[in-house]
């Protein structure tokens, strides 16, 4: 059996042209590199999570916002149980690399 290593990923809402997602996870789990074909918004509900990408590190943390640019590869890893919501356009899409 696999065990389960990454956040989850729920689609909550959907609308003409934004959506949002829950980004779920426990202390330790990591977001392999992947990208967004469209800008996305993080707002931090719980917890904290270190988001990479090539030139940067940015601590995301409870109460916190982030908008990760269209195209820009990063990680994210989990440090302290971890809800957010990412908000994007309808037909952005998430990339894994």
């Amino acid at each position: 059996m696999e065990v389960l290593n990454k956040p989850e990923l729920i689609r909550l809402a959907m609308g003409d042209s934004m959506k949002t997602i829950l980004v779920k996870g426990l202390a330790g789990m990591t977001m392999p590199p992947h990208h967004s074909t469209k800008e996305a918004v993080i707002v931090v509900q719980e917890g904290q999570a270190l988001l990479k990408m090539p030139e940067s590190e940015h601590l995301l943390k409870e109460g916190s916002t982030f908008i990760i640019p269209a195209g820009k590869e990063h990680t994210l890893t989990i440090q302290t149980d971890f809800k957010a919501i990412a908000i994007m356009a309808t037909d952005s899409q998430i990339n894994f690399i």
